[in-house]
């Protein structure tokens, strides 16, 4: 006779570690039933779409930030470099005349160098990644202004013909951007699953001494998150651009703050050492949901993204402190 605990036994029961992913999972899916119950047009599967042409950009950084946060760091200057890889492009193909094929890895190799740099300071001077990753922050900001205090609108026929294409399958499109945002984020999840990079990541979220003492190359793997961050950074301003078509120093204000609220929701852990890409992808979409619930309703004011998104952080929180004690 088959006995209570025996039955317990043989229930398999998901991974801890896949509980904040599947949380996020189930909240979108939820979202995504009350929109579809309370508005007709809300299961139309473009307005899902819609949310990945709206977000792209934001996608790629919170790709990113993913990378920055597994290992127990935090990078506060992405939304500076996204504005200043927008007031790049727009300066030199502008003012300057340059090519698209110069000016874009350009703009992408700046923004490299820049998470270079700060990755550098962090590891080798030993200051904490808050501090720096601000100073960077104010520094990337206060470039945009040395290029110019106004937006500069964008006609090169490359940039134009990236925002107004369309990936057409059926009566659903998609824009370029996102084909761009998925790819990166397939490269990040290999990267993070299956390379030494990836593996080393997690190991110093984990617990950066012992990594040392396992002769870990931990220099090495802190400076490539912060470069891997400043490089998507760059990436998500060259689609902001194409989604704005203009450079403005007043672009991507707060999106450092959206980047971490996505990564936190999607189940990365602040202290480091676990997380996913897949639970990003779904942080940010869980975001453009609640903006287009909100743009749905239509009595709601746009701030209450906020409010909800500060709340469901405070959720998110809690579940990563219910589950860090359990494993203790």
């Amino acid at each position: 006779m088959t006995t209570l605990s025996q039955v317990r036994s043989r229930i398999s029961w998901p991974n801890q570690k896949y509980l904040p992913v599947l949380a996020t999972l189930s909240l979108l899916a939820l979202m995504y039933g009350v929109g579809a119950a309370n508005y007709e047009a809300f299961g139309d599967a473009q307005v899902v779409l819609n949310v990945f042409i709206d977000n792209g950009f934001l996608l790629v950084v919170a790709v990113g930030m993913t990378f920055v946060i597994l290992t127990g760091g935090i990078d506060l200057s992405v939304g500076s470099v996204v504005a200043l890889t927008t007031m790049l492009s727009a300066s030199l193909l502008q003012d300057r005349g340059w090519p698209a094929f110069v000016v874009l890895p350009l703009v992408l190799l700046v923004g490299s160098a820049l998470g270079f740099g700060m990755g550098c300071i962090i590891h080798y001077f030993d200051i904490q990644p808050f501090i720096v990753t601000l100073a960077g922050m104010f520094l990337a900001r206060g470039l945009c202004y040395t290029i110019g205090t106004s937006s500069i609108p964008i006609d090169d026929p490359f940039w134009v013909s990236m925002a107004q294409s369309r990936i057409r399958f059926g009566d659903y499109f998609v824009s370029p951007s996102v084909v761009i945002a998925l790819v990166v984020v397939l490269i990040a999840a290999f990267v993070l699953a299956y390379t030494r990079l990836g593996r080393n990541t997690y190991a110093i979220g984990g617990n950066p001494r012992s990594a040392l003492l396992m002769g870990l190359p931990v220099a090495r793997t802190k400076i490539a998150v912060y470069t891997i961050s400043g490089f998507c950074s760059a990436l998500g301003g060259v689609l902001l651009s194409f989604y704005m078509l203009s450079g403005y120093g007043l672009h991507a204000v707060g999106m450092e703050l959206d980047a971490i609220a996505a990564v936190v929701i999607g189940g990365t852990l602040l202290t480091g050492g676990s997380g996913y890409v897949l639970g990003t992808l779904l942080g940010v979409m869980v975001l453009g949901v609640i903006q287009t619930l909100i743009t749905f309703d239509g009595r709601l004011s746009s701030w209450w993204t906020k409010i909800v998104i500060g709340a469901l952080l405070f959720v998110f929180i809690l579940l990563q402190r219910v589950i860090t004690a359990r494993k203790r």
